[in-house]
């Protein structure tokens, strides 16, 4: 290519000078793009750090010495959004960001090559909306402060430097597609503008609404790769362009509003401690001592796989650190027992289904977020519809399982009292998270931020195995997974507001209501249950709920449904959906984990998820399941 770039008489030399050349430039970029993620790396992991220390210290400061810090909400809800920027920027950069390929997959490769500039073009664009935006709401709110007398625009500042880091590096993995790509991609697209503009000017009369418009455009770009954060925000900006009343800062004042929220801030914390968990130790010794326990009986090895999900999940809250943390263990353990490791990733992937509603669970905390329900109710209300789950995936484990033989114990073990110091630290972390929540000490935010400085002093005081590097590390992990869980949370809220705009919820609010009154309540919750588990399979969890939550809730209320009740069968729903083949997300990630192709997983998911559905229909028409604690609890 770099001879096809030299004029007709350049000679061999010239032709190998700018070979030289170009490559020195792509090298220089690619150092740039490195140094930047390092930087973005730094201020998200900093941003979560500073966090911790505000919410732990306003905690302390509160209780022991009767001196609340009125700044210190504010504070933290500002370097949250900062943080999440930052962070969705990191992992935008890492190409860690969730979207469905499956169908892109088996387009052509010419056309796929054409697709892939397209949504790179597109999140590039969309990036650069959300970047300059914020930045100019910034700029519009100078002067303003916020309840505690802060000043507003360091709210959106931070969150447009991040979005501005996240343009780069849209940027940069749309220039890796090369030139010819790229220009393909932008003719493709400016083609699609071109005949949308054309309709519009020759039969203004025949043109889709902007709600069509937005629906085509959402599915059609989800389906092609774009991320789904991307693909959200897509879908709102369609109406605010094709609509053109709505000014861009409205878009990303929702944005921020999404996760401006104090209650979200538990979602990073919590993943903190799922990583924090993991470069400690804990999480090893934890496994060991349940394979010790339960390891030799009958399925031992599976037993020890879904009640490690339910110990992990009662700790860290964030699924696909729970995934990681049992499956890094545990499917290399299955092979090495000659299992077959498809059907030990369909039990993780099951396993991590059943513990959605365990608490401290981050779609339970969106969940009560968006629909304004009690987050200690719905934690107390899942417990028992994960019991069930637990108990008739172990029963399948049991019925279905063999003996291992004696060559799977041939490996050395670690010492008993390393174990049980880890189980107990593990335990502590667990009775400190419930006993918050009973107590009423802290809120689930403040309970979060303790449970990760807990997990921090065992590691670097009790294990001795949290280095200063491994402490970074971690940060830094916590920082870019919960930055892509709270874009998508960001871009979702964005078009919630927009199909509030379309009065949508009251529209499907009527319309179910008035199949319910037909045909009962049961039709409502059957339909609910689909709803999620469809929309969980191509949405990722979060932004199912956050759409379709609000929605749902408001009806179920009307019908005489317990609102926690139904919030456990939404949230079960969406669990099943995203971890179903072929779309599921989560089952992706537990295969990536796993190092296991999808094909491998379908025949024995399919079983599990089945077991699943039958428990959740048990719950769903058994209200006593979900309502039971928490009314004795007194929710």
């Amino acid at each position: 290519m770099s001879g096809a770039a030299q004029p007709a008489f350049a000679s061999g030399n010239s032709g190998e000078a700018g070979a030289n050349v170009a490559s020195a430039s792509h090298a220089d970029r690619h150092v740039l793009v490195a140094w930047l993620l390092a930087l973005s790396d730094a201020v998200a992991a900093i941003m979560l750090a500073a966090d911790l220390l505000v919410v732990c210290g306003s905690v302390l400061l509160r209780f022991l010495f009767n001196a609340p810090v009125e700044w210190s909400d504010d504070v933290a809800r500002g370097l949250m959004v900062g943080s999440s920027f930052f962070g969705a920027a990191s992992a935008l950069a890492r190409s860690e960001n969730l979207g469905v390929a499956f169908l892109a997959d088996m387009l052509p490769a010419r056309v796929r090559i054409v697709v892939d500039a397209v949504v790179a073009l597109l999140t590039t664009l969309i990036a650069a909306y959300v970047a300059w935006h914020a930045l100019m709401l910034g700029s519009l709110t100078a002067g303003q402060t916020t309840g505690s007398g802060l000043p507003l625009e360091l709210t959106f500042y931070p969150m447009g430097v991040g979005a501005l880091f996240m343009t780069i590096f849209a940027f940069d993995i749309f220039r890796g597609r090369g030139f010819r790509a790229m220009t393909e991609g932008i003719v493709a697209a400016a083609l699609i503008v071109g005949l949308y503009l054309a309709w519009d000017y020759l039969a203004p009369a025949s043109v889709p609404q902007s709600g069509t418009l937005m629906l085509v455009g959402f599915f059609v770009m989800l389906f092609a790769g774009l991320p789904i954060g991307f693909a959200l925000a897509l879908a709102a900006l369609i109406f605010i362009w094709v609509e053109g009343s709505l000014p861009g800062v409205i878009f990303a004042q929702q944005m921020a509003r999404g996760i401006d929220n104090f209650v979200l801030l538990a979602i990073p914390f919590f993943i903190l401690v799922g990583y924090l968990m993991e470069a400690n130790g804990m999480s090893v010794r934890l496994i060991e001592l349940l394979q010790r326990g339960v390891g030799r009986m009958r399925g031992g090895l599976n037993v020890v796989m879904v009640t490690s999900m339910v110990l992990f999940s009662g700790i860290s809250g964030s699924k696909m650190a729970d995934v990681a943390a049992v499956g890094s263990v545990l499917i290399p353990a299955a092979r090495r027992t000659r299992q077959n490791p498809g059907s030990a990733v369909a039990l993780l992937a099951a396993s991590a289904v059943m513990a959605e509603t365990i608490p401290p669970c981050i779609n339970l905390i969106i969940l009560g977020f968006v629909a304004n329900l009690s987050i200690g109710g719905l934690f107390v209300a899942g417990l028992l519809p994960a019991g069930l789950m637990a108990l008739a995936l172990i029963a399948v484990c049991i019925i279905f399982g063999r003996r291992p033989a004696a060559a799977d114990d041939a490996e050395p073990r670690a010492a008993v009292s390393g174990l049980w110091s880890g189980a107990v630290a593990s335990f502590g972390l667990i009775f400190m998270i419930f006993a918050g929540f009973k107590s009423g000490f802290a809120t689930a935010t403040e309970i979060s931020a303790f449970a990760a400085l807990y997990a921090l002093v065992v590691g670097r005081i009790v294990f001795r195995e949290l280095g200063l590097r491994a402490t970074a590390q971690s940060f830094v992990q916590a920082a870019t997974r919960s930055g892509l869980v709270l874009f998508i949370v960001a871009a979702a809220q964005s078009l919630a507001f927009i199909l509030t705009l379309q009065q949508v919820p009251h529209a499907v609010g009527d319309m179910m209501l008035a199949l319910s009154k037909t045909n009962g309540v049961w039709l409502f919750m059957l339909l609910s249950i689909a709803v999620l588990i469809v929309m969980g399979s191509v949405l990722e969890g979060a932004a199912a709920l956050i759409i379709f939550g609000p929605l749902l809730l408001p009806v179920a209320v009307k019908l005489g449904i317990d609102p926690l009740h139904f919030g456990v069968v939404l949230v079960i729903a969406m669990g099943i959906g995203l971890f179903a083949p072929p779309l599921g997300l989560g089952l992706y990630g537990a295969c990536l984990i796993g190092n296991v192709p999808i094909e491998q997983t379908v025949k024995p998911i399919m079983g599990y998820l089945g077991l699943l559905l039958l428990c959740l229909l048990v719950v769903a028409f058994v209200p006593s399941i979900s309502t039971a604690l928490p009314r004795a609890f007194g929710y």
